[in-house]
């Protein structure tokens, strides 16, 4: 029996060791539910057909269907599924591969487990929790590669201002303070953003800031 407003996590990952302590985690912090804890996406998708967390921690060096690839399908099945990326692999590509794949995170499994489980409450909550070394990647790509002319969406620079922000790693809350704004204006300009790039979601957002530089 799920508490109520507790939030409901499942696991993907193949490492025993890795997959049991995450499980362990997940079960003594309060807030937090473990749906389930699967060794790969071949094993999960049943599972997550009968019953779908709020939020699924996602390795990408799996067995069979990989991280990203998995990322990929389950967005396009739920597109409502919000998918942290967990994961040793630090490198441009698959970084850049799974936010576009719409990964609504981005952590490394050096990730403290305190940082862990607010990473968890943010992306649920609408944030885009990435480690610092990541987000410092996803900047420096971001300046050595010019938008293409094509690109305009007519985004405000406040508007832009916002999505830097979420691809930092930062919640509504967090956001709205660093513009000195409160939430629901955050909200307000989030939906024009959706209407502009005509997405549906944050993590769609993101994915079409990144595969178009239009930051």
């Amino acid at each position: 029996m799920f508490a109520a407003g507790a939030i409901k996590v499942a696991i993907v990952e193949d490492q025993r060791e890795i997959r049991d302590g995450l499980s362990y985690l997940l079960q003594r912090s309060e807030g937090c539910e473990l749906l389930g804890s699967y060794g790969s996406l071949e094993e999960a998708l049943p599972c997550l057909s009968q019953a779908l967390p709020d939020v699924l921690l996602l390795d990408i060096g799996l067995p069979g269907m990989n991280g990203i690839e998995g990322t990929r399908l389950l967005k396009a099945r739920w597109p409502e599924l919000v998918v942290v990326t967990l994961t040793v692999y630090d490198d441009d590509d698959r970084v850049f591969a799974a936010l576009c794949a719409g990964a609504s995170g981005y952590l490394l499994k050096n990730t403290t487990p305190a940082r862990l489980i607010e990473s968890l409450r943010e992306a649920v909550n609408g944030g885009a929790p990435i480690s610092p070394e990541i987000a410092s990647k996803v900047l420096r790509l971001f300046r050595e590669i010019r938008p293409p002319a094509r690109a305009d969406y007519h985004l405000t620079p406040h508007e832009l201002r916002l999505l830097k922000l979420l691809v930092e790693g930062h919640s509504y809350k967090t956001a709205a303070a660093e513009l000195k704004s409160c939430v629901n204006t955050v909200s307000f300009h989030m939906k024009n953003i959706y209407r502009k790039l005509e997405v549906h979601s944050k993590s769609e957002a993101v994915a079409k800031v990144l595969q178009q530089r239009l930051i």
